[in-house]
């Protein structure tokens, strides 16, 4: 700079230049970096959508112990869903009391009342939660309920984000999901069709799965280092079969839900009807006996599809009587529907076995005269 070769002015044109040509290359770098990066855009968008649920639980004066997060468990957050949002309580389950009951115990007590069991290790919560059974059945309506009825953070785990295409960033993913249930415990980690993620391990497994696995049982363990550490992993399948056996050992509390018999589908007809316009001839108990081998599932379609059918009759003679007006309320457009009516019913159930039938899902059986 004391080189009379260079003026004051030309030395301060020759910092600004450099200056301006470092700031061009590091957001050049940068924006190519990004763009190579082909997840970028999903952490961006997965940072938002945590922002905003973490937002709202703080709202809701739930305290979430979080100063920091990573980017890896703002991908997590993304999938937490606060208890207040979750609509299915215990009310909306039908014909499973005694598994319900179970599940207060076992899950909800020792979360709600810590100090109760202050005095025993043995009587903490399990870390692990298991609920097995035909599909359709209400496993996981029972998980959300659970989480609801305790008041737990929630995490439905989608499997999707934990497999990356980059070296490495399984594990991380698979590492953040406990990093960030331990920050906003207690906390419930849920993982519907969980066979499709830790099924046995063999020598065909690809390296990185294996790995993410490995990590993903390792973690699940340390848990239990804490025993103030409210961390329940609760998972859901109709294949338990598959489950690798390390899986099944960490999972100590597990609930069958079976096929509803007669007496549950009962139960559960009414309550799929409780609230439904249903004319004075429905007889819940016949239909059912001969809806052995539904589902919860099966039934709730049942009930949906005799409901359908009253509006298609109101449609065809809408259009039969070439009567064109608008309504002008949705409770004049109720009004002018019929109730579902016994005939409804039988319908929707010939359908459905003939169709349950032909898919194998159903047992070939003496069909039950309806009249």
């Amino acid at each position: 700079m004391n080189d009379p070769g260079f003026s004051r002015t030309e030395v301060v044109r020759l910092v600004v230049r450099l200056t301006l040509v470092s700031a061009v290359t590091f957001w050049s770098i940068k924006w190519l970096m990004n763009q190579m990066d082909p997840t970028n855009q999903s952490k961006k968008k997965a940072r938002k959508t945590a922002e905003q649920q973490l937002k709202r639980l703080r709202a809701n004066k739930q305290l979430v112990q979080v100063d920091k997060l990573t980017d890896y468990e703002m991908m997590i957050a993304a999938h937490l869903v606060d208890p207040e949002d979750i609509k299915v309580t215990w009310a909306d389950i039908a014909g499973l009391e005694g598994l319900i009951q179970e599940l207060r115990e076992t899950v909800i007590l020792p979360i709600q009342r810590k100090d109760l069991f202050a005095d025993s290790l043995l009587t903490t919560p399990p870390k692990g939660v298991l609920l097995h059974g035909p599909p359709g059945c209400g496993k996981t309506l029972i998980a959300k309920a659970t989480a609801r009825e305790a008041g737990t953070h929630f995490i439905n785990l989608d499997l999707s984000i934990l497999t990356d295409k980059w070296y490495g960033e399984s594990q991380k993913l698979a590492a953040a999901v406990f990093t960030l249930a331990v920050k906003l415990q207690p906390c419930i980690i849920f993982i519907d069709e969980i066979d499709s993620f830790l099924r046995v391990r063999n020598s065909t497994d690809h390296e990185a799965t294996a790995m993410m696995k490995a990590q993903f049982m390792s973690l699940w363990d340390g848990l239990i280092t804490d025993p103030n550490c409210t961390v329940i992993i609760m998972g859901a399948t109709n294949r338990p079969q598959d489950l690798d056996r390390a899986i099944l050992r960490r999972m100590p509390a597990a609930f069958h839900v079976p096929m509803p018999n007669l007496i549950q589908r009962r139960q559960i007809l009414n309550l799929i009807l409780e609230h439904e316009p249903t004319s004075e001839e429905v007889d819940i108990e016949t239909m059912a006996k001969c809806t052995d081998g539904f589902s919860g599932s099966d039934l709730r379609e049942l009930c949906r599809n005799a409901a359908v059918y009253r509006v298609r009759d109101f449609v065809r003679q809408e259009m039969n009587n070439s009567i064109h007006r608008r309504l002008s309320s949705d409770d004049e457009f109720h009004d002018a529907l019929r109730p579902i009516t016994m005939d409804d019913l039988k319908f929707s159930y010939s359908k459905m076995r003939e169709s349950k039938i032909h898919c194998g899902s159903l047992n070939v059986q003496p069909r039950i005269d309806l009249d």
